[in-house]
């Protein structure tokens, strides 16, 4: 069995601008063996599919210790890295974040994204005290096992239509990363963005790898390549799909008679 430090120092490696790392999201053990079925080369939750999963809504909703059993089954259902989707870090101040971070990874995790929004609000933290939370998590991190993988999120595009993205706004962003990556962020992930003039920007501007959610209207992922994209994810877009199959099939086998 791979060590969690091997599958860290693994992990860390699939990071590579221009030769993305594919996460196609899973939310739980089944969906995860799966995935590492079909070749993944890591995993990675996301919160919105584990919430939905478990009948809650995205945004801390779903119980900590409810996430953190799934988390722990899903790391041993493969052989494979898993990263966890943790949210803004289910901690108001940097002591209960610190306690959600070292759970996280004493559950086996290799990374985890941790995003600048203040949870239940479309506001984000400014830009020095998201860098000090970032700095506690990754103090913890190391604490718990060192070199786990922090990605570390801004949602600027998420909260403004995709037609009114601007440069200005990637330049916001390259300051967060700048920011987080002096804090000890070893990833920037700017779900939302898509529009390929503007990934390229950001990319050109950050020396951290670039993470982009592959949503519909996104460049495909040898496009993301091209542009030096270093991971894509799918978020939230395989549970959607499945479910929406689902639905649509119980819907034919319920009026089939």
């Amino acid at each position: 069995m791979t060590s969690q430090a091997e599958k860290i120092a693994a992990f860390r490696a699939l990071h590579r601008k221009g030769a993305p790392v594919i996460l196609f999201n899973i939310w739980d053990p089944g969906s995860a063996k799966t995935v590492a079925g079909a070749g993944a080369k890591a995993l990675a939750t996301g919160s919105a599919p584990v919430a939905a999963a478990h009948g809650f809504p995205d945004g801390e909703k779903i119980p900590f210790a409810m996430m953190l059993d799934n988390l722990a089954r899903i790391v041993g259902a493969s052989d494979l890295p898993v990263t966890c989707d943790l949210e803004t870090g289910y901690g108001a101040d940097e002591a209960a974040l610190a306690r959600s971070v070292s759970a996280v990874v004493g559950a086996g995790a290799v990374g985890f994204n941790f995003e600048d929004q203040i949870i239940g609000t479309s506001d984000l933290r400014p830009v020095a005290e998201q860098a000090a939370r970032v700095r506690a998590a990754r103090k913890a991190a190391d604490a718990a096992a060192p070199g786990v993988f922090l990605n570390a999120r801004t949602d600027i595009f998420l909260k403004a239509p995709v037609d009114t993205h601007r440069p200005e706004m990637v330049e916001a962003a390259a300051e967060r990363a700048r920011a987080y990556a002096g804090a000890g962020a070893d990833g920037f992930f700017a779900p939302g963005l898509a529009d390929p003039d503007l990934i390229d920007r950001l990319c050109a501007a950050v020396e951290l790898p670039v993470n982009i959610i592959a949503l519909p209207h996104v460049p495909p992922p040898l496009v993301l390549a091209g542009l030096g994209v270093a991971r894509i994810s799918y978020g939230p877009v395989p549970y959607r799909r499945m479910s929406a199959w689902l639905e649509a099939e119980a819907k034919v086998a319920l009026t089939s008679v």
